[in-house]
């Protein structure tokens, strides 16, 4: 029996509407959450994403604008905006879209902006009180693949979760969430040994490792569920994920497809942050 698709661009509209309430309501209040976000560069990609996620911040009520800064900005000019942004009352959220000209030290600016408006979820300290199970804003798309889990009523206590992948971004803290769902999480990456031997175990296997149509149906377990992170664009323009879906789909018993999938949970889970975020610093006087 194929795999039931779970279709991140349908839970997420569904997801946003919800949050339009979310968002009235804290402007029935007097707070109008506004996410600002910058991006350095002409990067088709980056400036796709950044359309994405104005967009989607329109359709929630959520006021947004969009810094656009040359390729050839000093990082000095750079944590210099961000450190006025910081002390900038009616901004709850800022995120600086990744990634950055060579000469600018990406750590050094997600560590300048404040971790109560750090609505991407890489700051350390939200990546630690993450770590240690605390109140933190989450990693998009992480928090988008735990949230399509829970919506889809998949068990994730006791099964073991296969993560390809050890990025800061996605591998490494998918992996801590599912550890806090009880789930027994192995990591994956370039250097493991006999992969296919922990893809075949996975009752859920992330996918997150870059590199087109790794897995195939023979290197999954019958039953497994499949979230593919991946997102690789193919010689005719398509998009194709880390998972060949249409094999796959023969033998898992869920699958996420590429696109429609992780990408616009992400969206929406940058716009659950920033509420969050409007909320926190509503309640801190900030």
């Amino acid at each position: 029996m194929p795999a039931k698709t779970i279709n991140g661009k349908e839970l997420g509209q569904k997801l946003r509407e919800a949050m339009t309430g979310e968002v009235t309501q804290l402007r029935e209040e007097g707070i109008v959450p506004h996410l600002t976000v910058i991006i350095v560069g002409d990067n088709p990609a980056s400036k796709s994403y950044v359309n994405g996620k104005k967009k989607a911040s329109a359709q929630t009520g959520i006021s947004s604008d969009v810094i656009e800064m040359p390729a050839s900005v000093s990082q000095e000019e750079l944590l210099k905006k961000i450190e006025e942004l910081n002390n900038e009352k009616a901004v709850h959220g800022i995120l600086v879209q990744l990634p950055l000209p060579d000469h600018i030290n990406e750590q050094l600016v997600i560590e300048s902006i404040s971790p109560y408006k750090d609505v991407d979820g890489f700051h350390p300290v939200n990546i630690g009180k993450m770590m240690t199970g605390d109140d933190a804003f989450l990693p998009c798309t992480p928090y988008g693949i735990i949230t399509m889990l829970h919506s889809y009523n998949i068990p994730i206590a006791g099964k073991h979760a296969v993560v390809l992948g050890r990025s800061n971004i996605v591998g490494k803290p998918v992996g801590q969430l599912l550890l806090k769902e009880n789930a027994t999480v192995t990591y994956c990456h370039s250097k493991t040994e006999n992969l296919f031997e922990y893809t075949r175990s996975a009752d859920i296997l992330i996918a997150a490792i870059g590199k087109p149509n790794m897995i195939s149906g023979e290197h999954i377990k019958d039953g497994a569920v499949i979230i593919d992170v991946g997102i690789n664009r193919k010689e005719d323009g398509s998009l194709t994920g880390d998972v060949d879906f249409s094999s796959a789909a023969e033998k898992a018993a869920y699958i996420t497809p590429v696109p429609k999938g992780v990408g616009p949970m992400t969206i929406t889970m940058l716009l659950q942050n920033t509420i969050k975020a409007a909320k926190g610093l509503s309640h801190l006087g900030g």
